[in-house]
């Protein structure tokens, strides 16, 4: 068993394809927008039906703020690593320290001879790598005295000029299959970054083992190299194979795979907005949770082992498998907090009487609550926060439109693959994304989370009827947004209307969330949501 500690991350793996090019670009908008950690793009310089991928990526680091870029993995064969380096660099950055580096030996020989890069062996290719990995570290490594220097066989640079540093440490993962790219991952790399589709059972078991050891021998601890994966499957109601199902059963197998395998990234090879939502939203947490779950029971029983010395026989503590995590541990105070309507508005229209809303009964100072109880209220503000986040990339395509960045047309592609925009307000994003993740043996009705607090607590009747009524006048705002966007070209104050249907919807849409999160959080976290 593999664990090798490192906080786990997600991501995702798009195709560049360049018959849409706003499309790649929103999806990469989107996997930051649902919280997603990383977002990456293959590399294939010679596939004519693919987008540049640096070129891609330059141009997304642009459009986001958060989430970190990299290519999977970078065709070394046809770049150069000490202009590669410094491109690299720069475009950390420039981002602001949310740039990684895959790097792969090579595949496709025929195509990128074809393109002028040389045609290399399998083993010359590994000694290629290496050989770049050393320029590129020495090219960052901008406060060492005297010049780049490395004399090659395959790659030679002789004096060049360090620098610039980039922004943070880059990591340098490498897409990795055979004994000697493996070990020269243990060796020299930050990251081991295979495709699961490309191994046979124990395979990661055995690459493990490889770069362990070769880290030993290269005075490295083995922990100091974070272990990737790049996934595919679907999503579907019931199970049908490995990540063929339902997000439960995605949670416990990546689970599985981050403490027997010692994964912490895990990368989704899709380009459908859905799977990159319910992947981050239901599959993520619940990995999280699991895992976090698992390690807190092997240190305590660690822990319990050493209090009991040697002298005693120690009994190893059953830990709990995803499936029946506790529920309970450390009862305490309600500690989330719900997000304050800060009572700004820019629209002088409204869609309803704000002092009309109804209230939920109060809470109850004697009663505690779980850290899993906690959780699930947090939940709701994150899921917020979120269309919070959406809100103000809408702000951010409306300036686009207004200065000329972009047309109208493309705006609306963006806004179309939001969470708001696709959920339509009639169940709610929480139990949109949430409920799906907790329950398994309901019915869509039974799951949604408002039918539940109703039949739970019958005092929360008129605030939930009150948040539906409001779910539904949101999609109508949200609709006024989009007609404002169509009319925008051939309106002679297109923009005029388009900005008041934009201030409206902050309105409308921030002092909902407000709301919701006041009468909602801690009724979420007392009854639970399935």
């Amino acid at each position: 068993m593999s664990d090798y500690g490192h906080p786990l991350t997600f991501g995702s793996f798009l195709t560049p394809g360049n018959a849409d090019p706003a499309r790649v670009v929103a999806l990469a908008a989107l996997a930051e927008q649902v919280g997603l950690d990383l977002v990456t793009f293959q590399d294939h310089p010679y596939q004519p039906a693919h987008l540049d991928t640096w070129t891609l990526l330059s141009f997304v680091a642009a459009r986001t703020s958060r989430v970190h870029l990299s290519a999977n993995v970078t065709n070394l064969p046809l770049r150069p690593p000490a202009v590669l380096a410094r491109g690299v660099a720069s475009l950390d950055l420039l981002s602001g320290g949310r740039i990684e580096l895959g790097l792969g030996a090579g595949a496709f020989w025929d195509a990128i001879e074809a393109m002028g890069g040389r045609k290399l062996s399998p083993g010359q290719g590994v000694q290629a790598l290496e050989e770049a990995i050393e320029i590129i570290r020495q090219v960052w490594d901008a406060q060492a005295r005297g010049g780049v220097r490395v004399d090659g066989e395959f790659h030679r640079v002789v004096g060049a000029k360090r620098g610039p540093a980039p922004a943070h440490d880059i990591g340098i993962w490498l897409g990795a299959y055979k004994p000697r790219m493996l070990a020269l991952t243990g060796r020299h790399a930050d990251g081991w970054l295979p495709s699961l589709g490309y191994l046979q059972p124990g395979d990661l078991a055995k690459g493990n083992a490889i770069i362990d050891d070769a880290a030993r021998q290269a005075g490295r601890e083995p922990a100091a190299v974070r272990r990737l994966l790049n996934i595919n499957g679907r999503f579907t109601p019931a199970g049908r194979g490995p990540l063929h199902g339902p997000a439960e059963q995605w949670a416990e197998e990546l689970a599985d795979l981050a403490l027997t395998d010692g994964i912490s990234t895990f990368i989704l090879a899709s380009d459908d907005p859905d799977d990159l939502r319910r992947f981050a939203a239901e599959v993520a947490p619940a990995v999280r949770e699991f895992v976090a779950t698992e390690r807190s029971s092997a240190e305590q029983s660690t822990a319990a082992t050493a209090a009991a010395g040697p002298a005693e026989p120690a009994v190893p503590a059953r830990t709990a498998r995803p499936a029946e995590r506790p529920t309970s541990v450390s009862p305490g105070a309600f500690t989330v907090v719900p997000t304050p309507d800060d009572g700004i508005r820019r629209s002088g229209v409204r869609v309803w009487d704000e002092s009309a809303r109804p209230t939920g009964p109060a809470r109850d100072p004697d009663r505690t609550y779980t850290p899993h109880d906690l959780a699930s209220g947090q939940h709701l503000v994150d899921v917020h926060d979120g269309l919070r986040a959406e809100l103000a990339q809408i702000y951010d395509l409306i300036e686009q439109v207004a200065a000329g960045t972009m047309d109208a047309g493309t705006a609306r592609s963006h806004i179309n693959t939001m969470t708001m925009r696709q959920n339509k307000w009639t169940l709610g994003t929480y139990c949109e994304s949430y409920c799906r993740l907790v329950t398994t043996h309901h019915t869509l009705e039974d799951r949604s989370l408002f039918p539940h607090l109703r039949r739970a607590d019958a005092r929360l009747a008129p605030v939930i009827d009150r948040l539906e009524q409001e779910h539904h006048l949101i999609h109508d705002v949200l609709e006024r947004v989009d007609r404002a966007l169509v009319a925008f070209v051939s309106v002679p104050d297109g923009m005029a209307e388009l900005r008041a249907a934009v201030d409206l919807l902050s309105d409308t849409l921030l002092s909902h969330l407000s709301y919701e999160e006041r009468e909602l959080v801690e009724p979420i976290a007392r009854l639970g949501v399935s």
